[in-house]
């Protein structure tokens, strides 16, 4: 494929940040490139095929997906909303908390989930309604923020942000432990620390109100998986007239002669050159400022914040086929978080310590069932299940071992570490374990080959306080004409990673974000329930039975 050798803008990355920066861009009139190092784009909304069967490793699930909230309104303000339809997760068990040997389910709805929690631990019901208002009150207010502006919202700010004021600057730990007594209840409310990977005693309040609220309505999935997201912005951004170029890599960020200071285009791996009058990078801090721009291109300052930030846990990521009716067990379309032994500070405080291969089990493990989440993805046979577990980068001893020794031994751990999988499934899922028919295993160095996350990090940047809001890295950097996206500014996940591209365009085009995600009456984000097929369309059901009929031609050919 031939690429251009001028743009208005250059992207670097397709992740959820690109791709939104990029419609931004090209609905303004922009000429727009995205150029992505794999294969496809999406970046960690990518999805893949082993043996027919699809995994979106980092997309299993997406909250505020209503109608009149974040989500939806992103989708619906970007124009791409009528090309998506999202399924809501069970209502009444969005989060299944497998904590020491109790089993706790979440429900969709901050009332509901109020009503069951007080149920559960009724001398705890006073306190827990304080506390899961105040979440609701701290994550409006942030919200507020980013809104305000004029003379009056700055003279009422101190008022109309009290709770952010009076709390922002507390660890999650202290913050609940001051409303919540019982250690189990706060395991339960804590049970989202895994969608940003810090421990309470590290995460910052107002990031896990931001966060847990986000959630607060239940959990939605979207038909197709990740790529159906990737699908609708890519054929969006081509109707613009936008390109989007796979399997090129950026080597560097080219810099205006003389004084170094202006973004004028890329260099890539091949040597060839693209210019632009702007560059946003969707890669992380440490990549686009060490890598390609380059120590003696940067400010003092910025290099000692390169070199104070910690990015965000890694993971292993294994993909499972299970040849039987997953509907007929325990699982069903909510997540499983399973922490069976430890608190959660211990838990995550463990991942540095830790001899991965040791122990016959895994501590912790999130499973989602994404055939579930997705019922038109289940062809009748078999179902697919993504189990992740965190870990520390440096723990992963096998990044020095494969580099120095053999991908043999690279294979023999992989191995070994499914065979911990294995066993734990045998002990807390036996039918589905007894069904496994292929098992692969993603590692930090799948991570770090696949997307080009710095240390196989999953949620850029740690979200720790003095890392997250105004001390993250920001839309706009001091090289001119180079803006950010992604996990590392303003926020992680599919719905904050999508918002800082179109904070990114906005930056460049001098508008609001407001402006760019303008209502349109002609979108309509599509929801219909995966528990419950009585209210899917017509068109839905046939799609489900067409796919099932072809699986069942195929084994009949195979018999």
């Amino acid at each position: 494929m031939s690429i251009k050798k001028e743009f208005d803008t250059i992207i670097i990355g397709s992740g959820a940040g690109g791709l939104s920066a990029a419609l931004c861009l090209a609905r303004a009139g922009q000429r727009v490139a995205i150029i992505e190092q794999h294969y496809v784009p999406g970046g960690w909304c990518h999805s893949f095929y082993i043996d027919g069967q699809r995994f979106s490793p980092g997309v299993h699930y997406i909250g505020a997906m209503d109608k009149g909230q974040s989500a939806c309104n992103l989708y619906e303000g970007l124009g791409i909303a009528n090309e998506l339809v999202f399924f809501r997760m069970n209502p009444k068990a969005y989060e299944h908390c497998w904590l020491r040997n109790e089993r706790i389910d979440m429900p969709a709805g901050i009332d509901q989930l109020y009503e069951a929690l007080a149920k559960r631990f009724p001398a705890e019901k006073k306190g827990l309604r304080k506390y899961l208002d105040l979440v609701q009150k701290v994550s409006r207010e942030i919200q507020l923020v980013s809104t305000m502006n004029g003379f009056w919202d700055n003279i009422t700010i101190p008022y109309r942000t009290r709770h952010l004021g009076k709390y922002g600057l507390f660890s999650l730990k202290r913050v609940i432990s001051w409303h919540i007594k019982d250690p189990l209840l706060r395991e339960v409310l804590n049970i989202q620390c895994g969608d940003h990977g810090l421990p309470p005693s590290k995460a910052s309040f107002p990031f896990h109100c931001a966060l847990m609220d986000h959630y607060f309505n239940g959990g939605f999935y979207p038909m197709g998986g990740g790529a159906a997201i990737v699908k609708a912005f890519t054929n969006a951004i081509k109707k613009y007239g936008g390109e989007i170029h796979t399997g090129l890599a950026v080597k560097k960020i080219l810099l205006e002669p003389g004084t170094k200071k202006k973004a004028i285009g890329v260099e890539l791996q091949n040597g060839e050159q693209v210019m632009a009058r702007q560059v946003i990078s969707n890669t992380d801090p440490e990549t686009t400022f060490k890598k390609m721009i380059g120590h003696e291109n940067l400010s003092s300052k910025l290099i000692k914040k390169l070199d104070k930030t910690r990015y965000s846990v890694t993971s292993l990521i294994f993909f499972i086929t299970v040849e039987m009716d997953l509907r007929k067990t325990v699982l069903d379309s909510g997540n499983i978080w399973f922490f069976p032994n430890k608190d959660m500070d211990e838990l995550y405080n463990n991942y540095a310590k830790e001899d991965i291969l040791k122990s016959d089990e895994l501590d912790s493990l999130f499973i989602s069932c994404s055939s579930l989440k997705d019922p038109l993805s289940f062809d009748g046979r078999t179902h697919t299940i993504e189990a992740v577990t965190f870990i520390d980068y440096d723990s992963f001893n096998v990044g020095r071992a494969i580099r120095s020794e053999s991908e043999e031994q690279y294979q023999q751990v992989k191995e070994r570490l499914c065979q911990k999988l294995m066993n734990t499934f045998k002990r807390i899922l036996p039918e589905v374990h007894a069904n496994i028919v292929h098992l692969e295993l993603g590692t930090p160095l799948t991570n770090e080959h696949y997307i080009n996350a710095t240390r196989g990090n999953v949620y850029g940047t740690e979200k720790g306080f003095w890392q997250t809001g105004p001390f993250s890295f920001t839309a706009k950097s001091e090289i001119e004409n180079l803006f950010l996206c992604g996990a590392s500014t303003m926020s992680h996940g599919v719905s904050g990673a999508s918002y800082s591209g179109v904070k990114a365009a906005a930056e460049i085009l001098g508008c609001t974000e407001a402006d760019l995600l303008q209502k349109d009456p002609s979108q309509d984000l599509r929801v219909y329930e995966a528990e419950n097929s009585s209210g899917w369309p017509e068109w839905i059901k046939q799609k489900l039975a067409d796919k099932q009929k072809r699986s069942e031609n195929k084994m009949a050919r195979v018999v």
